[in-house]
């Protein structure tokens, strides 16, 4: 019979902190402040990969020290105290082999849809048995460690940005896939997180596709012991449909497939998105404000008992995977005019996730542009020089007011890039219609400010009048402040009449 240990009081408040660091968002300035009190370094300019080499160092010793004392077994104590070593535990565990996973990441990407060996996966599971854990709870935990280096991955490599907003959008996809409280994910929602629906907000060109992905691939998936392989690619398991682009006769045929023989055309069987997802995956339907009202019905359905037939079929399928959306209309206004059903929004919003606009990105942080130039050009070239990078945001300040809306957002952002370096200006979009409707949803919205409203209202009555004089005329204003609001330079307190 082994005998029982117990931790001294500097241990307890030690692996408190530890637990606490576990259960805490990566990206939230809780975790930050834990990882200070666990490395005992009060320096706030370390990067957080050095932060996370301090911890993983400290946790080494306090382990090597149980070792030495014959103490790193939770085996050894009694339930208060096995849950906080076993929870410490297994942060020392996913701490010694986030390398290896973030590395097995990049080279199931380049696999693609056929699952990889995990080379170090009996290195893990063996001191997973060694500290005392299950072969059950290692194969569980092993999993989730990788679950959780797939989120982090997509979450910080696909969405890029220094800004408050981008900040708090990280934040919220990490909390969407494990909860704000990983310790209640971890006893009780690991397997059922299908049933919590996604809905993704914000105007055109935002980047909810991508926040999109960054949940479908960060899905819990199992890890086959036998083979030595996790029973799927993450690869695999999102599953993107862009709404718009099916025409309403066709829709039904995308999402739940259609028998040989359905109707005119339907030459053979076809599967679809609800079909060929698999049980650990995600759909991501896009531009959900454009269905029908009889379609979101027949959704509705899927949501609510997990069954749908195939169009020409009576038989019931089931759907096992989860389902984001994403709209840049305005929902509270569809239900209200009854384009879009109440009882099929509140099926599809456990989760409601903003995707900030660029212009507030900018307007939040100075250095937002010339991260997201850099991010853009190391797509398009492999790398971000500098000087590249220099001469685009050159281009866009002398070509642009400092108040461009950027109403096509980060995919326009993107093709101005292009053209910069195809022609080497870009004179923006500045179409009065697309003026015209942001100023409006955001008036609707109560989301535009008097500076931005004034400064459009500009925009519009000097194309129509061509000169300064005539616009303050209208707008009741000095000569000098239309002059500045037209270029972007009047601050948000000019918008007075003088």
């Amino acid at each position: 019979m082994r005998q029982r240990k117990q931790m001294t009081a500097e241990e307890r408040e030690f692996f408190a902190n530890v637990v606490a660091a576990a259960f805490a968002n990566p990206f939230s300035q809780e975790r930050n402040e834990l990882d200070r009190r666990i490395t005992g370094v009060t320096r706030t300019d370390l990067t957080r990969e050095e932060m996370v080499r301090l911890v993983t160092v400290r946790m080494s010793e306090r382990l090597n020290r149980l070792e030495r004392e014959g103490r790193a077994d939770l085996r050894l104590y009694r339930d208060d105290e096995r849950r906080v070593v076993g929870l410490a535990f297994l942060f020392n565990i996913y701490h010694c082999f986030r390398a290896d996973f973030d590395g097995f990441v990049l080279e199931q990407l380049r696999a693609g849809d056929t699952p990889c060996r995990v080379p170090f996966a009996r290195e893990a599971f063996a001191m997973f048995d060694r500290l005392g854990f299950t072969e059950e709870e290692a194969g569980k935990y092993f999993a989730i460690f990788y679950q959780l280096r797939r989120a982090f991955y997509f979450i910080e490599s696909s969405l890029a940005g220094v800004s408050p907003s981008m900040h708090t959008l990280r934040l919220n996809l990490w909390n969407n896939v494990f909860t704000c409280n990983i310790g209640l994910y971890d006893t009780h929602l690991w397997q059922r997180m299908e049933d919590f629906s996604t809905l993704l907000l914000g105007e055109t060109g935002t980047g909810k596709g991508a926040a999109a992905a960054a949940i479908g691939r960060s899905c819990f998936i199992p890890f086959d012991t036998a083979r030595g392989r996790f029973t799927e690619s993450f690869t695999r398991n999102f599953i993107s449909m862009n709404l718009s682009q099916y025409p309403e006769t066709l829709i039904e045929s995308e999402l739940f497939g259609h028998r040989k023989g359905a109707f005119t055309g339907a030459v053979e069987n076809h599967e679809g998105v609800f079909s060929r997802c698999s049980p650990h995956g995600s759909i991501f339907l896009d531009e959900i404000g454009d269905l029908s009202v009889p379609v979101q019905i027949k959704l509705l359905q899927v949501l609510q008992d997990r069954t749908f037939s195939p169009v020409g079929s009576h038989e019931r399928l089931r759907f096992n995977g989860r389902v984001i959306a994403a709209t840049n209309r305005s929902l509270d206004e569809m239900r209200r005019r009854g384009q879009f059903r109440d009882d099929f929004y509140y099926r599809l919003c456990s989760d409601t996730i903003t995707v900030p606009p660029l212009r507030r990105r900018v307007a939040e942080a100075p250095r937002e542009m010339e991260v997201m130039i850099s991010h853009l050009l190391e797509k398009m070239l492999g790398e971000a020089r500098q000087e590249i990078v220099s001469l685009v945001l050159d281009v866009l300040r002398r070509d642009l007011p400092p108040a461009y809306s950027w109403l096509g957002n980060v995919r326009e952002l993107e093709q101005a890039v292009r053209r910069i370096l195809l022609t080497r200006n870009y004179s923006g979009d500045t179409s009065a219609g697309m003026e015209t409707g942001f100023i409006m949803e955001g008036m609707a919205e109560g989301t535009i400010d008097a500076h931005t409203l004034l400064a459009n209202y500009c925009r519009q009555l000097y194309a129509c009048y061509g000169t300064y004089e005539e616009v303050a005329r209208r707008m009741r204003l000095d000569r000098r402040t239309v002059k500045k609001y037209l270029q972007g330079e009047a601050a948000p307190s000019s918008g007075t009449e003088e």
